[in-house]
């Protein structure tokens, strides 16, 4: 910030501005190397000469601005003058004087002298009510923001306002988080890339290592999934592979079940032997062979999906997570099926959640992301790969996945609802062999659903009672699904797994993993339940 002497009236002429000297600062040494900066947190003293003295003017600005800066801007330092945030701690405290830390030079000492970094000064006293009020506290010299503020109590209502009611990183009166496009942020000097680098203040720096409107979807998620620290990544399998190259050592080993996401088996079998790392392949209710694997090998991880994909088995998350950390074991639960509405993981002893966000959380089938909820230190050392690897999220696919989980609780509400009544249709029906829902006692693992669920999920697989053509002839019959892989969105989708996920295996090769030709899995969207219920009732008529 430039430094300049002038001649201070008692009032600017600017409406609702006003300058007034500081006591600490009057009479203070000119020349030397006095002149000091601070980081975003303490703020910056400028001096001015009022009445022949030597002063700081601080400038009163009116009450919205003062709000804004002093709740919401420290958390973006680049993007605010450091200056501007003083003047809103002196407006909101006028009483309170400058620390004596903060002593200035003359502006020619200022002009010719080097900068000299100084230690962060807290701001003691600063919005205590209205930081207590919108869940603020402070770690050192940076001020965090709760992500679940105390009068936000339900899921749905945390969906809606986590992460930006009560202030986010970015200074704007606007009601919907705006989007920030940029591929790196600027310092203003030498000085304060130094400060950055040096730890005494924070900031954004390159596009890849954070972004304000990503950071909002991050505070979101964790909001809702109870978490201390979340990581958006470009995609799902991105957040997963990251996750495993980030906690599995090279000769390590991991324990995962036999249903799963066929893309993450494949980084398994495939990718993970070239660095040395081994894989024991369970059944999702193979309590015994957990406890075998982690008492014979060393174990880095437990990583599976609850419900699985295709045929949605349950794991017990609360005991598998007892068995793994009496090892040192960490155990990571890909949520997709679930949703954080439906099973909280990390309340059920899980150290760390994966999701798809392209499914349930964007919602809109619009959108590519993922993302790992967690422990602080767990995430940042995942965080610290991928900021090498890349992946990072485009802030405008962070803006779709904010407005997609507005609506989160009612949709996941709907689909539930349809999900759950068309699986006791489709179970009743004579042309369907068999369905897979944990909602349904005849699930084998029910039981453990009704235990750590609240809902069980939009997404029924049930087989057909026929082949492979009588198969493809009902998926053609129905009028709403779009037939196209993934799940979670408005729209139902429907696919025939040995067709969409499987073809490049012989009937052979896909029946080792259980899919049959007549299998299909069917998502169903935010349709009107009858409307719903007839095309299925229709289509399986047809064949």
């Amino acid at each position: 910030m430039a430094v300049s002497s002038f001649q201070c009236p008692t009032i600017f002429s600017i409406p609702s501005f006003q300058c007034r000297s500081d006591p600490d600062l009057v009479g203070s040494p000119i020349g030397g190397s006095s002149r000091r900066r601070f980081n975003a947190t303490a703020g910056m003293s400028s001096p001015f000469t009022c009445g022949g003295r030597m002063s700081s003017t601080i400038l009163r600005f009116p009450p919205n601005f003062v709000r804004q800066l002093s709740i919401k801007a420290r958390r973006n330092c680049s993007n605010i003058g450091v200056a501007q945030i003083v003047a809103a701690k002196w407006s909101n405290n006028p009483s309170s004087g400058l620390p004596a830390a903060a002593a200035a030079s003359s502006a020619s000492a200022a002009a010719s002298a080097p900068a000299a970094a100084v230690p962060p000064v807290a701001l003691n006293g600063v919005d205590e009510e209205v930081a207590a009020a919108e869940g603020i506290r402070e770690i050192g010299s940076v001020q965090l923001k709760d992500s679940k503020p105390s009068f936000l109590s339900s899921d749905g209502s945390l969906a809606v306002h986590a992460g930006e009611r009560l202030g986010r990183g970015i200074v704007t009166d606007a009601i919907t988080t705006p989007v920030v496009n940029t591929s790196a942020y600027h310092f203003k000097n030498t000085a304060e890339l130094l400060d950055f680098k040096e730890k005494r203040s924070v900031s954004f720096e390159y596009g890849r290592y954070g972004n304000p409107t990503t950071i909002v979807l991050e505070d979101k998620i964790s909001a809702l999934e109870g978490a201390e620290s979340t990581l958006v990544m470009a995609s799902g399998m991105c957040a997963s592979t990251v996750m495993l190259l980030a906690l599995v050592p090279a000769g390590g080993h991991i324990v995962t079940t036999t249903d799963c996401y066929r893309k993450t088996r494949i980084f398994m079998e495939n990718f993970l032997p070239k660095m040395r790392i081994t894989v024991t392949v369970i059944d999702p209710a193979d309590i015994a062979g957990l406890e075998a694997a982690v008492n014979n090998y060393q174990v880095s991880l437990f990583f599976t999906e609850s419900p699985t994909n295709p045929f949605l088995r349950c794991v017990d998350i609360e005991l598998v997570s007892e068995i793994c950390h009496k090892r040192g074991t960490l155990v990571c639960i890909d949520g997709t099926f679930a949703t954080p509405l439906n099973q909280k993981a990390l309340a059920l002893g899980a150290d760390l959640v994966v999701h798809s966000l392209t499914k349930y959380i964007g919602g809109h089938n619009d959108v590519l992301g993922g993302c790992i909820c967690g422990p602080l230190k767990v995430v940042s050392e995942i965080r610290n790969l991928h900021h090498v690897l890349g992946g990072t999220l485009n802030p405008n696919a962070a803006y779709l996945m904010i407005r997609g989980m507005k609506t989160l609780h009612l949709r996941v509400q709907q689909q539930n609802s349809t999900a759950s009544r068309m699986a006791e249709i489709l179970e009743a029906h004579p042309k369907v062999s068999h369905v897979y829902y944990p909602g349904l006692a005849s699930h084998p693992e029910h039981h453990i659903a009704k235990r750590q669920m609240t809902g069980f999920g939009g997404v029924v697989s049930f087989e057909i009672d026929g082949d492979i053509e009588r198969t493809i002839k009902f998926v053609d019959s129905l009028k709403i699904p779009y037939i196209a892989p993934s799940f979670g969105g408005c729209e139902s989708i429907v696919d025939q797994p040995a067709i969409m996920s499987y073809w490049d295996l012989t009937q052979e090769e896909r029946l080792k993993y259980g899919i049959k030709d007549n299998l299909v899995r069917f998502s169903f969207g935010v349709e009107d339940f009858e409307d719903v219920k007839a095309d299925v009732l229709q289509a399986l008529e047809a064949i």
